[in-house]
């Protein structure tokens, strides 16, 4: 699953977002590419509950 997410600029945007996703599903692989806007996932948690946790941290989930 890839997201776009707006936003995220440095390295504790990085750590933002992957501790998120690992709070809905702690074996969750994230790749993160910051300058293209990108959170590549494996995970078993669904996109709205990623979404949901990413946007708690502050960052918009476009589409």
């Amino acid at each position: 699953m890839v997201l776009k997410v707006e936003g995220m600029s440095c390295g504790h945007c990085v750590r933002a977002v992957t501790d998120a996703v690992h709070a809905r599903d702690a074996a969750a692989k994230v790749a993160i590419d910051l300058a293209a806007g990108t959170v590549t996932l494996q995970t078993v948690a669904s996109r709205a509950a990623l979404a949901e946790a990413i946007a708690a941290e502050g960052y918009v989930v476009a589409g």
